[in-house]
């Protein structure tokens, strides 16, 4: 799997969790729309997408198996809101 494309719009409300959302192009095929980056109280961390169901409960829609996957789309996903914060304040 390669993620071929991530585009990052900043959340501009300075006392939201919410920093960021993102969308993820895999192989030049599929995209992953509402990826949210989150600051934590131990620092940044994604939120995949979900819905909440009948039952008031909140369940991903798509989410990584593997940590190993799931640590790549962080750290990619990381940088591209760090340039796109870098870039934003140009």
């Amino acid at each position: 799997m390669k993620i071929t494309d991530i585009r990052v719009r900043i959340v501009n409300n300075n006392n939201d969790k919410l920093k960021a959302v993102a969308s993820i192009t895999i192989d030049d095929e599929i995209v992953v729309h509402d990826i949210k980056v989150i600051n934590g109280k131990d620092g940044y961390f994604l939120s995949m997408p979900s819905r909440k169901t009948n039952e008031g409960e909140f369940k991903d829609i798509v989410h990584p198996i593997k940590t190993e996957v799931r640590d790549m789309l962080k750290e990619k996903i990381l940088k591209a809101y760090e340039e796109a914060l870098a870039a934003n304040n140009e």
